[in-house]
This record gives C-alpha cells, sequence and structure tokens, in this order.
C-alpha cells in the first residue's frame, strides 16, 4: 500500500510498529470482538520460532473461532493455568460447558485449580 504511494518502508519499520502498536490494538478491539460458543478444544505443540523451540497453546470453539493462544518456552501446570485464565478473562468468551484436551497431563490439574481457587464470575 505505501509503495504504491510511492513511499518505501524497511521490513524492521513495519515489525517495530507491530511491536509498539499491536498490544495497543489488541486492547482496544477486543471488546467488539464476536462471543465464542461454550464449547472449547484446546491443543499445545511444539514450533520453532526465531530459531528456537516453544510451545504453542492454542483454544478454539467448536466452530473453530479462536478463543485465545498463548507462547511459552516451558510446558508446565503454571504455564497450562496462565493459559487457561488468560482465555477465560476475555469479555467476548463464554465460560465453558466442555472442555476437549489433548494428553497433556498439566491441563486437568491446571483447570481443577482454577475451578478451586476463584468463583467464576458468569453463571455456568
Amino acid at each position: 500500500m505505501m509503495s504504491e504511494r510511492g513511499i518505501e518502508i524497511s521490513h524492521t519499520t513495519i515489525m517495530r510498529w507491530v511491536h509498539e502498536f499491536g498490544p495497543e490494538i489488541d486492547k482496544r478491539i477486543r471488546p467488539y470482538l464476536k462471543p465464542t460458543n461454550d464449547s472449547y478444544r484446546t491443543d499445545k505443540t511444539y514450533i520453532k520460532v526465531k530459531g528456537q523451540w516453544k510451545y504453542l497453546y492454542r483454544a478454539v470453539d467448536s466452530i473453530g473461532k479462536t478463543i485465545d493462544f498463548m507462547l511459552s518456552e516451558n510446558r508446565d501446570m503454571p504455564v497450562a493455568k496462565r493459559f487457561f485464565t488468560k482465555a477465560l478473562a476475555s469479555p467476548h468468551n463464554q465460560i465453558p460447558r466442555v472442555i476437549t484436551l489433548d494428553k497433556n497431563p498439566e491441563y486437568p490439574p491446571a483447570i481443577q485449580e482454577l475451578i478451586m481457587k476463584k468463583p467464576c464470575q458468569k453463571k455456568l
């Protein structure tokens, strides 16, 4: 778009813009996101990011809309707990009726701890 107007911009400049304005854009658009449904499917996979291996945690609803995702260097219960806390905190996400999990052993204790720790603000 910029080159069509005769403006040359380096890819590093665009990346700086992404890092600078991305969090603010995310914060501003979250209230306008369409609600997800109450059936979650979660998965974790091991991917290479900038030459380093990381875990990608991802949750989608039953029709494939992304609920949330998170990159982490570790695969343990605190990370799983942080992922579910983040997913449930978004105002457009409903409290799940069903959560389909892969065989990650950290998920059940993390979910159980979240249920026991504080009551949900939304009705189940």
